[in-house]
């Protein structure tokens, strides 16, 4: 019995969740640039710890990603200046 109801309980979180990502999509589109860093940083400040503890295991795919990120902010930058028309 505990356990069917554990079950539906379970059945309406996952009903309501596109809704929930619906949500976070709208509300991560609000964000500006600067905003998106500050939270970004924000989290990597509260996980530092964890970021230490776990930095040997995950050192290659930290450095790819930041690798990737620069890259992709080089681009949005040279668009950016495209659009103002000014050189890049």
């Amino acid at each position: 019995m505990q356990e069917a109801r554990g079950r539906k309980n379970l059945s309406r979180v996952r009903d309501g969740w596109d809704e929930v990502e619906a949500e976070e999509t709208r509300l991560l589109r609000q964000m500006t640039v600067q905003e998106s860093l500050r939270h970004l940083l924000a989290l990597q400040r509260a996980f530092e710890p964890q970021l230490r503890q776990t930095e040997g295991l995950f050192r290659a795919d930290r450095l790819a990603y930041l690798e990737e990120l620069q890259r992709r902010l080089g681009t949005l930058a040279g668009r950016t200046e495209e659009q103002r028309g000014k050189p890049i």
